[in-house]
C-alpha cells in the first residue's frame, strides 16, 4: 500500500470529484460540431480523442475494497468485493491484507480505498481515543457520528457478529488449575510468558488496561508478534496465554480455552462497513447491495466461516461466493 502521507496516484474511485482528462470533453464535443478551424482532419482526431477520454473515465469508475491483515477481515471484505459485483454494474479492486487498524484508516481518510471492515469498539478506543465502555448501542451511534462529522465516513449496519478479544489457554492448563475467568490468571501470571499482537500491547482498550483491570503482571514483558502466529505458539508451548479473536476458528480446532471477561473491561467489538461518504453519495447502489449484508453472520457463522479459511486452507473466494449463493441469493 502506498504511503498514506504522500498524494494518491490511484485512479478515481467512484465518490471522487471529475477526472481531470474529462475536462477536455467539451473541447473534443465542439470540434466534432465543426466549429473547429480544419473541421475534416481535426473531427477525426477529435472523435478518437473524444472516445478515449469516455474510456479513461470509465475505467475510473471504481470501487476500492481493503481490509486489514488478517483473515477474517480478508474474508469479509471479499465477501462486500463479490455482493458488491452481484448488485451493481461497477468494478471492484481489491487491496486486501494492507494492515492494522491504524494503517487502514489512513487509507481511507487519504482516499486510496472507498471502504473496509471494522469493529465498533475498536473504532471507539483506538481511532477516536475514548475510554471503553460496554453499552453496544452508545458505542455504535458514537462512531456513527464522530466518524461522519470529522472523517467524512459513513458506517454501515453491522453484520451480527461481536468478535471481541478472547484471553486464551491452553485446554489442558484451564483443566489444571481451575482456570474459567481472567480473573483467575492473575496468580499465575508472573510464572507466566504472554503473546499479544502488536496492535494488542499499543491501543487503550489493549493490554496495558487489562493489565490494570485484572492486576496482571507476567514473569517477562509480553511477547510481541503478528497476531496469526499467537494461536500457534500457544498451543506449542511457546507462550501461555494470548489475546486472539473471539470469532477465530483456530480457537477450537487448537483445543484452547477463552476466559470469560469477569470484569467487563472488553467494549462491544460489532463488525460493519465503514465507506467514504463521497462514493455511497455518488452510487447509493452500493449502500443498498450491502446492506443486504446486515445482520446476517452470527458469531458461530463467522468462526465456521474463518475455520474453512484457517483450518481447512480453502480459498477465501470460494467461501465468499458459497456463503453468498447460500444466504444473499
Amino acid at each position: 500500500m502506498r504511503d498514506p502521507g504522500r498524494g494518491d496516484t490511484r485512479a478515481e474511485s467512484p465518490g471522487s470529484a471529475g477526472c481531470a482528462p474529462c475536462k477536455g470533453a467539451a473541447r473534443a464535443e465542439r470540434a466534432l460540431s465543426g466549429r473547429g478551424s480544419h473541421a475534416g482532419t481535426t473531427i477525426v482526431r477529435s472523435l478518437s480523442l473524444l472516445l478515449f477520454i469516455l474510456a479513461s473515465c470509465t475505467r475510473r469508475e471504481r470501487v476500492v475494497v481493503g481490509s486489514k491483515n488478517f483473515t477474517e477481515s480478508d474474508l469479509l471484505g471479499e465477501i462486500v468485493a463479490q455482493q458488491i459485483e452481484r448488485r451493481t454494474s461497477l468494478p471492484v479492486e481489491r487491496r486486501f491484507h494492507l494492515g492494522g487498524t491504524f494503517v487502514c484508516h489512513a487509507a481511507i481518510t487519504a482516499g486510496q480505498i472507498d471502504l473496509y471492515v471494522e469493529y465498533t469498539g475498536t473504532a471507539y478506543t483506538a481511532v477516536l481515543k475514548l475510554p471503553p465502555v460496554a453499552d453496544r448501542d452508545s458505542v455504535y451511534h458514537t462512531v456513527a457520528r464522530d466518524y461522519a462529522q470529522r472523517f467524512g465516513l459513513a458506517w454501515g449496519r453491522p453484520f451480527g457478529f461481536d468478535n471481541t478479544f478472547a484471553i486464551a489457554v491452553r485446554h489442558r492448563d484451564a483443566t489444571r488449575y481451575g482456570l474459567a475467568r481472567i480473573s483467575d490468571l492473575a496468580q499465575l501470571a508472573p510464572r507466566w510468558h504472554a503473546g499479544f499482537g502488536y496492535e494488542f500491547l499499543e491501543r487503550a482498550d489493549g493490554f496495558p488496561g487489562l493489565a490494570r483491570a485484572y492486576g496482571l503482571r507476567f514473569a517477562a514483558p509480553p511477547t510481541a508478534m503478528d497476531l496469526g502466529l499467537t494461536y500457534r505458539a500457544l498451543a506449542e508451548g511457546k507462550v501461555d496465554v494470548i489475546a486472539g479473536n473471539s470469532t477465530d476458528g483456530q480457537i477450537r480446532a487448537l483445543d484452547l480455552v477463552v476466559l470469560e471477561d469477569d470484569r467487563h473491561y472488553f467494549p462491544p467489538y460489532e463488525a460493519a462497513l465503514v465507506m467514504r461518504q463521497a462514493v455511497v453519495g455518488r452510487h447509493p447502489e452500493i449502500a443498498a447491495a450491502l446492506g443486504q449484508l446486515a445482520g446476517g453472520i452470527s458469531d458461530a457463522e463467522m468462526r465456521r466461516l474463518n475455520a474453512l479459511a484457517d483450518v481447512e486452507h480453502q480459498d477465501i473466494a470460494t467461501i465468499a461466493r458459497d456463503w453468498l449463493a447460500r444466504n444473499v441469493p
